[in-house]
This record gives C-alpha cells, structure tokens and sequence, in this order.
C-alpha cells in the first residue's frame, strides 16, 4: 500500500517537468511558425542584411564620388572667377589708357616745335583739349558743371562759401571748378559757392 502512494507521489511530482518541457517545445515551434509566416526562412536574415549593407556601402561610395565631383568643380569655379577679377582689376584702366596715349603724343610733338606762335601754341592746345574731351566721353567720364541758380546737390556739388546773392537760397551762384562722374558714379564733386538765405 505504501509502495502505491509512493509511486503516485512519483508521478505527480514527475508531471510538472512533463508540463514545463511541453510548453518549451510548443513555444519553439510557435516562433518558427511565426518566422514562417513573415516570410523569413529560418538562417536567411543573416544574408539579407548583408545585401541590405553591401547595397548602402554601394550608394554611399557613389555619393562620396559624387561629392568630391562637385567639390573639385566648385573649387575650379571660384578659381577661374578669381583670376578673371584679378585681370579685371589689372586691366581695368586699359580702354582709358588707349585714349589717354594720342594725347600724350599731341603733347610731346607740340614741346618739339621749335619756333611757336601764340596762335600755334592755341591751336595746338585746342586740338589736343578735342582729344582729351574725346577720351572722357568715350571711357564715360563725364562733367559736372552746375549753372547758376541751379539748386545745389550735396551727392555732386561742395560747396566752400555761402554769399549773399539775390537767387533763391541753397542755389549756385558760381562755379569754381568743374566736378566729373564716371558713369553714375562721383568721381570729383563740383565745387561752387552757394547762395546764402536771405
């Protein structure tokens, strides 16, 4: 009778292990049922993220390429653009220089001339003054050369003096010497007097 119960406490004590070795082996299978179901074969996830990162490290090489593409051409762009501002200042002056040269020679030839009259020497001096108006106008150098009564522009004239004067106020009255623009940009202002408030 003894021997009974003992065997029946044997089993039951046995049943649990049974229980717990059951349920491991059904969540095995379970999980591969699941992987089954998503698609992804049981050792092939390894593989797929090695395509997956072979094919990045390809596009990242190829952007990397491209990058340095566009930085090499870049790099050559603000080269070029800076040899071409660099000509440009050094060269800036040559179209004036072209027209500033006969006027030198009229100069130099009018010194050679031995014997001058007052009246060659005016001459002279005209035909060279035609040259030089020439030059101005053809580099854009233009005068400034208020008239009077004229309302005064502080942007192309200084004025030195305020007198009396019987114009309205703030007005030329006289101009002591020219000013010049280059283009619309103030190369030297006119200088003049101004008529002063009544």
């Amino acid at each position: 009778m003894q021997d009974q119960e003992n065997q029946e406490v044997t089993q039951q004590g046995a049943a649990p292990q049974d229980d717990a070795a059951t349920a491991a082996t059904a969540a095995a299978e379970a999980a591969q049922a699941s992987a089954g179901q998503a698609g992804v074969p049981p050792g092939g996830a390894g593989s797929d993220l090695e395509a997956q990162l072979s094919a990045t490290e390809a596009k990242l090489a190829e952007m990397h390429d491209a990058f340095m593409r566009a930085k090499a051409d870049a790099e050559n762009i603000r080269r070029r653009a800076q040899e071409d501002v660099t000509k440009a200042h050094k060269f800036a002056i040559e179209s004036f220089a072209e027209a500033m040269v006969p006027v030198r020679d009229s100069l130099e030839m009018a010194l050679k001339v031995e014997t001058q009259t007052v009246e060659a020497i005016r001459e002279g001096v005209e035909m060279t003054l035609k040259q030089l108006t020439a030059a101005f106008e053809k580099n854009r150098l233009v005068e400034v050369m208020p008239q009077a009564g004229e309302k005064l522009d502080p942007n192309k004239h200084q004025a030195v003096a305020v007198v009396p004067s019987e114009q309205e106020a703030n007005t030329v009255v006289a101009v002591l010497q020219k000013g010049y623009m280059i283009a619309d940009r103030l190369l030297r202002p006119a200088i003049v007097t101004a008529a002063a408030p009544k």
